[in-house]
């Protein structure tokens, strides 16, 4: 049966618009709302990093400090200070882009009998320079948009959620060298928070979808609590509100040049995420993103991006980047008031101004994170897939997308190919982000454009396969 074509609908318009100000009862609501939305995937990168790095003795220092940089970053992005800020009700947070390569950076200074203050002065001041880069970058975003073509970077964006799964398993598991690791005691934790967020997402609610990892990272904690998995005696000693101690007091800055380029490939590939997420975000709120003030918003936004990241390393805590998910909030309740972004970055502060609740959060059991963790790596990888098979795909295409994910993911399976290059080499070029990165960038670049005609559209070009499958189900 063929289906009815519907003309392309007009911007919809919010109703709550940019420069609106709603009432302080709306605003608290809606600002809670895009917390919801926000604060699993704030909190999850740190508590990934510090557990593969074995740096739980900084791990609450750095949950405090990840939410009040978060509050911070989202008050500079959502209401622009001088050239800083897209203006728009933009959430930002601890960016999950950066997880694989500050665990790899810090693997690298682990192998090389690196302290844990040795560890973080690394990962903190390759941040920092990195995040200079993509200030640098707002500048030319049309000349690095030529270069970091969507194929590129759907490439990048399916090996970091690739890359990092086998992380969020060893979480199910129980964590890296747990004595139970795999008993059916994590296991059945993990399962029961998988099967929250599914019945969730599936949920007519609206905002038991917006919430589904929150909520299914709750039941798990109150699940294990009542079998005796979740223990945080430190819980008793944490006062309410405190301030916090960066941790670049006791670790300082130091730089590592085989730490530093996965950092930095993924500071380029995230300024091409955040004009999509600052588009998005535009769109949701009715604005034209085809004049000369979107680009201005733009521009703003990738500034602010570089400049939050680089406070997140001042402050003692990781990279921070727009957060896509809060797009969706703004279109399903229509509120679209920048103004939002003030309760948000306050709601974050007071957070990150708790000890009791990092040390909360510090407590979480292992599978209730690797389960949480796990599937967003996965639907990381799934947004990746997505990117590509929004481009057409021809032979010259698909040749770069196997090289890419045959060396990345390669590299990242059998590391000792790389064993007879110089240590700095190896240990750089044995991140599959950086691999599979530089060998789209080169191969984007040196691989001839295919004649017209070449190129194959899945969605114009129909499968003979497919229709001759089709034509066997109507038979049977």
């Amino acid at each position: 049966m063929t289906r009815p074509t519907h003309p392309p609908s007009d911007l919809d318009v919010p109703l709550l618009g940019l420069e609106s100000r709603p009432s302080i009862p709306i605003s608290a609501l809606a600002g809670a709302q895009h917390l919801l939305a926000s604060l699993a995937g704030i909190i999850a990168p740190t508590l990934i990093i510090t557990s593969a790095l074995g740096l739980g003795a900084y791990t609450a220092s750095l949950l405090s400090m990840a939410l009040v940089v978060s509050g911070i970053a989202t008050w500079i992005q959502s209401q622009r200070i001088g050239p800083f800020g897209s203006g728009l009700l933009s959430i930002q947070g601890t960016s999950f882009s950066f997880v694989g390569a500050l665990i790899t950076a810090g693997l690298i200074a682990r192998a090389q009998n690196a302290t844990d203050e040795q560890v973080l002065a690394i990962l903190f001041g390759t941040c920092l320079i990195g995040s200079m880069i993509e200030m640098a970058l707002g500048t030319v975003l049309p000349w690095l948009k030529r270069v970091i073509t969507p194929v590129v970077t759907g490439i990048v964006v399916m090996l970091i959620g690739l890359s990092l799964i086998q992380v969020g398993m060893t979480d199910i598991g129980g964590g890296f060298g747990a004595e139970d690791f795999g008993a059916p005691a994590n296991l059945a934790l993990a399962g029961c928070v998988l099967i929250t967020v599914l019945c969730c997402q599936v949920s007519r609610y609206p905002w038991l979808r917006i919430a589904s990892i929150f909520i299914g990272m709750a039941v798990g904690c109150l699940i294990a609590a009542i079998g005796g998995l979740y223990d945080a005696p430190e819980l008793a000693s944490a006062a309410l509100i405190a301030l916090p101690v960066p941790a670049t007091f006791h670790s300082g800055f130091d730089f590592s040049l085989a730490a530093f380029l996965p950092v930095a490939f993924i500071f380029v590939i995230t300024a091409i995420e955040t004009v999509g997420d600052l588009t998005g975000s535009a769109r949701a709120s009715g604005l034209s993103v085809d004049d000369s003030v979107h680009q201005k918003r733009l521009r703003g936004g990738v500034l602010a991006d570089g400049l939050n990241s680089a406070l997140a390393a001042l402050a003692g805590t990781f990279p921070n980047t727009t957060f896509s998910q809060n797009t969706g909030v703004i279109q399903l309740t229509g509120i679209a008031s920048r103004h939002i972004g003030r309760y948000v970055a306050g709601f974050l502060l007071l957070l990150g101004l708790s000890p009791f609740i990092a040390t909360l959060l510090t407590q979480m059991p292992r599978p209730v994170l690797g389960a949480t963790t796990t599937l967003m790596f996965a639907l990381i990888a799934v947004s990746g897939i997505r990117i590509l098979m929004a481009q057409p795909i021809g032979r010259r295409e698909m040749m770069i997308i196997a090289l890419a994910l045959g060396l990345g993911l390669g590299v990242g399976m059998v590391p000792e190919v790389l064993s007879a290059l110089p240590s700095a080499y190896a240990d750089a070029l044995g991140s599959p982000i950086t691999m599979g990165g530089l060998t789209a960038i080169l191969a984007e670049l040196l691989l001839p454009k295919m004649e017209e005609g070449e190129v194959f559209n899945p969605k114009a070009q129909p499968d003979e396969s497919l229709d001759a499958i089709s034509d066997d189900q109507e038979h049977a």
